[in-house]
């Protein structure tokens, strides 16, 4: 069990999940347009024009989106501080899940997208050391990637498991997999 505070950090990220993806959306249409406004956002997230500009507004108030005189919008440079942190997380992490977990591209995509903004700068540095061991030329990372990818034995034996300690972490039943 987590410290009795641990869960109370989910609500300290700098973003959330909608509004890193609205940010994405004005970056994304920018580059590919030339232009932003909330009914391209709207349409690119397939949301309410009226949802779309509650958040924008909401954007704008944190000086994250800036709008002219035209209604154009753009990211301000803490913005795309933002999105440019949560893009480098999102490739780090759908790149490990991929190349070393050997996941499916596109469930490594999802998954990606689901963590790419609550992993911390920490984390994500971390991740990004591993990662580049884990993919590199060494002989060791070899041998370590080559061992983890033939071992297909997912134990649920607690007496010879080094990481479950009273239950098994992973607990699988004809219903599929469920946490404990």
């Amino acid at each position: 069990m987590a410290s009795p505070d641990v869960w109370k950090e989910f609500e300290s990220n700098e973003v959330s999940h909608s509004v890193a993806h609205h940010l994405f959306a004005i970056d994304d249409l920018v580059h590919r347009n030339g232009y932003s406004r909330v009914t391209d956002v709207a349409r690119a997230l397939k949301i309410s024009r009226g949802s779309a500009s509650l958040t924008l507004k909401a954007l704008k108030n944190r000086d994250l989106v800036v709008e002219d005189e035209n209604k154009f919008l753009k990211l301000s440079d803490s913005g795309q501080r933002i999105i440019d942190g949560i893009r480098a997380k999102r490739e780090i992490v759908q790149q490990f899940l991929r190349d070393v977990l050997g996941m499916e591209p596109r469930q490594a995509e999802i998954d990606a997208c689901k963590v790419e903004h609550l992993f911390s700068l920490e984390a994500a540095e971390r991740l990004l050391h591993f990662l580049t061991f884990a993919v590199s030329d060494s002989p060791v990372a070899r041998t370590f990637l080559n061992a983890y990818r033939n071992d297909t034995d997912i134990c649920h034996d607690l007496t010879r498991c080094p990481v479950c300690e009273d239950s098994c972490l992973l607990h699988i039943d004809d219903a599929g997999l469920s946490l404990n």
